[in-house]
């Protein structure tokens, strides 16, 4: 067999996994968005898909962590029930949809920041994983005041930020940690570029 072949098949397995790892984390931040947690004074749920799309960064690297978002938005969009709100278009357009199309940015920003991991948390994932954070709510919390708007609801930024940011700040930075923790064993194990 020449070398040729050898580096052709390397290059397909490779391919092949990485496409197998980021619908893997796209399939577990639907399974997220099933957990959730709705608070009286606001439509946006508390749900597990912050520490997914956390994770598929810090734990897939900017690329990947990227596309496995964009793949989870696809099928939500395409109209699988995916999202916390249920799925097609009309998902988009609702309170949450802002937060949703922060996902891959954050994921990007995230893996991005994080840096190739080791074994073991560090603090500059940690730090990169609450940047994630951050641009999930700056995505969020705009569509949000956009879609209170439009509505005609009352809307300055106090309301908007005690409806949806301020709530979700501790659960999230809990998030945070977890996916900084967990993600470098992930990646380690992986053997992801």
């Amino acid at each position: 067999m020449s070398q040729v072949t050898l580096s052709g098949q390397t290059t397909q397995r490779r391919i092949l996994m990485e496409a197998i790892a980021a619908t893997a984390f796209a399939a577990l931040t639907a399974l997220g968005a099933r957990l959730q947690f709705h608070l009286p004074f606001t439509p946006v749920p508390v749900t597990g898909q912050v520490f997914c799309v956390l994770l598929a960064g810090a734990a897939l690297g900017p690329r990947l962590g990227c596309f496995s978002m964009l793949e989870y938005l696809a099928a939500g969009t395409a109209g699988l029930p995916v999202f916390a709100h249920g799925g097609g278009p009309a998902a988009l357009l609702g309170p949450t949809g802002g937060y949703l199309a922060g996902f891959p940015v954050a994921a990007l920003a995230v893996g991005a920041a994080a840096g190739p991991s080791g074994t073991r948390a560090s603090g500059r994932t940690l730090l990169a994983c609450l940047l994630g954070v951050a641009v999930i709510y700056l995505f969020g919390a705009s569509w949000y005041a956009i879609w209170c708007v439009a509505l005609g609801q009352a809307a300055g930024l106090a309301p908007i930020l005690l409806q949806s940011v301020f709530p979700f700040v501790l659960v999230d930075f809990a998030k945070a940690g977890l996916a900084a923790t967990v993600a470098p064993r992930i990646r380690g194990r992986m053997r992801l570029p």
